[in-house]
């Protein structure tokens, strides 16, 4: 049986990056298909346009959002996208003050 469970950032501990299948939504494309790449505290995945979008938790309400385009060269700067807040009652979903929204999923197994 699969559930969908939100990532819940709590900590920034160092763990090996690991990526899961998920379901991701940002403003300006509908919902899609992704693989959340989960390490440490944050996260990332890839857009439908390729470029990766990189979630870093400040605090648990609170993180920095950092864009690599697609065609990034070695040495490259992500393009900083602010800080996002945590939606209330929409686990998983985090919003700008400009109203720029993404949330992220992960499928999980549930051992029955």
């Amino acid at each position: 049986m699969m559930l969908v469970a939100a990532i819940i950032v709590a900590a920034t501990v160092s763990t090996p990056a690991m990526a899961q299948p998920g379901q991701c939504s940002v403003t300006g494309y509908g919902p899609f298909a992704c693989d959340l790449v989960v390490d440490g505290g944050g996260f990332s995945f890839a857009l439908p346009n390729g470029d990766t979008l990189v979630f870093t938790p400040v605090d648990l309400e609170l993180g920095l959002v950092f864009l690599i385009p697609d065609d990034a060269k070695p040495g490259q700067r992500p393009r900083e996208l602010g800080e996002f807040a945590a939606v209330p009652n929409e686990l998983g979903c985090w919003i700008d003050e400009d109203d720029y929204q993404f949330c992220a999923l992960v499928f999980k197994e549930e051992n029955t």
